[in-house]
C-alpha cells in the first residue's frame, strides 16, 4: 500500500496501450481510455492533458485542474519525448528538416526540437524525438511530409511511443496507471505552481 499523503490530489499518469481513444464516449464503441482507469477518474472529472491517437501508446497525464492541463499542453510550455518507427531510410537531410520544420496548410509549421537515430531493421528506422508543442498527429505528419530517398515514397510512421512529458519518464506497465507523487508534480508543475 502507498504513503497516499505523498501523492499528488493533481495528476495522475497513464501508460496507454494502442488501440484505446482519448475520450470521455465514443460514438462507435471503441474502447476509451477511461475503461483502463478507475470509475471515480470518470466521475470525478479527470481530464486527459494532451493527446495519443488510437494507433499510438506511451506516457498519458490527467489532472481535474484545467490550468494544470492549459499549462502543460500550451505550445514551448513543456518537452514531450517520444520513440517512433519510421518505414523508410531516414537520413541526417530528413532529421534537419524535421528540426527547421516543414509547412502544412492545415497546422502551421510542424517541427521537432530534437531527432535522434537509435537504429534501423531493414527498412525501418527508430528515432527519438523531441516536440515542445503538440498540434494534431504533428509527428506523423512531420515525417509523412518526407520520402524515402531510396523507394521514393512517403515516410510512414508505424509505432509512436510518448515516453517522458517534460521530467515526468513512463516507469508504468502497459495499460496500468498511478498518480504522481508530490515531488514528481512539483518538478513537473512547479513553475506553475510559483506563478
Amino acid at each position: 500500500m502507498h504513503n497516499t499523503s505523498n501523492l499528488s490530489k493533481n495528476l495522475l499518469a497513464l501508460h496507454k496501450p494502442k488501440g484505446y481513444i482519448v475520450t470521455r464516449s465514443d460514438e462507435r464503441g471503441r474502447k476509451t481510455v477511461y475503461d483502463l482507469l478507475p470509475k471515480w477518474a470518470f466521475d470525478e472529472g479527470w481530464m486527459p492533458i494532451g493527446r495519443l491517437d488510437l494507433d499510438s501508446k506511451g506516457l498519458l497525464l490527467f489532472t481535474k485542474d484545467g490550468q494544470i492541463g492549459n499549462y502543460l499542453t500550451k505550445p514551448g510550455g513543456c518537452i514531450k519525448v517520444y520513440e517512433i518507427w519510421v518505414r523508410g531510410h531516414v537520413t541526417e537531410e530528413h532529421i534537419e528538416q524535421a528540426k527547421r520544420g516543414i509547412e502544412s496548410d492545415k497546422h502551421g509549421l510542424l517541427k521537432a526540437i530534437v531527432v535522434e537515430k537509435l537504429g534501423t531493421g531493414g527498412a525501418k528506422t527508430k528515432l527519438k524525438v523531441v516536440i515542445n508543442e503538440g498540434k494534431n498527429r504533428h509527428i506523423r505528419r512531420l515525417f509523412g511530409a518526407m520520402n524515402d530517398p531510396k523507394f521514393h515514397t512517403p515516410l510512414k510512421v508505424l509505432a509512436l511511443k510518448r515516453i517522458c512529458i517534460g521530467n515526468f519518464k513512463l516507469d508504468i506497465i502497459s495499460s496500468k496507471w498511478r498518480f504522481l507523487t508530490k515531488s514528481e508534480e512539483n518538478m513537473l508543475i512547479g513553475n506553475f505552481a510559483q506563478q
